[in-house]
């Protein structure tokens, strides 16, 4: 924890005040629950995971694509916790698939349900297919397993939004604040919470992530140095989701509160910290091909070959922020943790024709990328997206 605080420029831990305030309660009300968590094979899902867990719940239910990384959550969880009196299990399904409904219709009784499943990256942007897919995770699941929750009784549910929802510029952010319009409808027969929240340091397939496997290829780092961006490490994505899950309120959508705990940095400034701590000084190249060339020979030097440039790409923010000018905020009830106050609002003509324009696209399979960018603008008029024509896969 300390030393991925120390890279993102942090000395303190975000949320140890509230976590404090509050763990009492949270105790308890985890002891005497039972929890489904959804994606929980994740990086935010599997620290959502252990904060749960090691406060000994009745059930715990983790459910997630991936298999490789469920095996990898179990003996992270019984190497550093052990077991606990309740029942603990994992299922390796895919939420949209009929095995998962199959699952559900089994035992589908959880006092909370947390999802945290999501096509997460600005890349995935790129085609028509995964873009698709992008919609079908973040909000026709979401819609689905909500649904599925009001059936079964469930207390609470829970589901991760993104920091890049308020005022979207990319499809990802887009996705995720249509999701949220479909779960403020929903919201009228279930309790349900949210948070937004920055990037999360060193989470899979994240470009932090990808230092270790530069390093581990002994390949060049590359970095953007102009954009800036918030970062929490994956132990405080857990607790955030945990709080938003057990303390809010309906409609609520935590955030971390901006202070001089939480305060942005450049992606290149991390890697210069990053190769620091690895006893490397970087060395500034200027191509892809000097930086490529140089891997072979500059690491036995003590230098590490680095590529910093101006990002280009489509669907990049400028800059970060967790909530709009028009959303209302409770910023007292807790230390470190900011909450938007919502209505149940949203245009139900307008969900319905969104639902039916894509399920269409799909009973038809074929759509372009221009038809679901219009089916977006439909639904957020002021849709900030930029279409440049480079995307992240066209560079190193």
């Amino acid at each position: 924890m300390n030393k991925i605080l120390n890279l993102i420029g942090r000395t303190k831990e975000l949320f140890c005040e509230d976590i404090n305030n509050n763990e009492k309660i949270l105790r308890e009300i985890i002891l005497n629950s039972t929890f489904l968590v959804i994606g929980g094979a994740g990086s935010i899902g599997q620290a959502v995971t252990k904060e749960i867990f090691k406060r000994n719940p009745k059930k715990l239910h983790v459910v997630d694509i991936s298999e490789n990384n469920m095996v990898e959550l179990v003996r992270d969880i019984r190497s550093s916790f052990g077991y606990i009196d309740g029942e603990f299990a994992t299922f390796a399904l895919d939420i949209g698939s009929s095995e998962y409904d199959a699952f559900i219709k089994a035992d589908g009784k959880y006092d909370y349900v947390l999802n945290l499943s999501a096509l997460k990256h600005v890349r995935s942007e790129k085609d028509p297919f995964t873009l698709m897919r992008m919609i079908e995770t973040n909000v026709f699941n979401t819609d689905k397993t909500l649904q599925q929750s009001i059936e079964n009784g469930t207390k609470k549910y829970f589901c991760v939004s993104t920091d890049k929802a308020a005022n979207p510029v990319n499809m990802m952010g887009a996705s995720k604040r249509i999701m949220e319009m479909f779960v403020m409808r929903k919201s009228q027969q279930i309790n349900v919470s949210m948070a937004r929240f920055a990037n999360v340091a060193f989470s899979d397939g994240s470009l932090l992530h990808g230092f270790n496997q530069r390093i581990e290829k002994n390949q060049p780092i590359v970095a953007p140095n102009d954009i800036k961006r918030y970062f929490v490490t994956p132990q405080e994505s857990g607790e955030l989701c945990l709080m938003s899950c057990i303390f809010g309120e309906k409609r609520d959508i935590f955030f971390p509160k901006l202070s001089e705990n939480l305060h942005l940095i450049t992606f290149a400034d991390i890697a210069v910290k990053y190769l620091n701590n690895l006893g490397y000084e970087p060395y500034l190249c200027e191509t892809e091909d000097e930086a490529r060339e140089l891997a072979n020979t500059l690491p036995a030097q003590g230098k590490w070959p680095c590529l910093f440039t101006a990002s280009d790409t489509t669907g990049e923010k400028d800059f970060e922020e967790f909530f709009t000018d028009k959303e209302v905020l409770d910023m007292a009830r807790f230390e470190n943790l900011g909450i938007i106050k919502n209505e149940a609002l949203f245009d139900e003509d307008k969900l319905n024709h969104f639902e039916n324009t894509i399920k269409n696209f799909k009973s038809n399979l074929t759509w372009t990328k221009e038809d679901i960018v219009k089916e977006f603008f439909s639904m957020i008029p002021d849709f900030g997206h930029k279409e440049t024509g480079k995307y992240l896969d066209g560079k190193m």
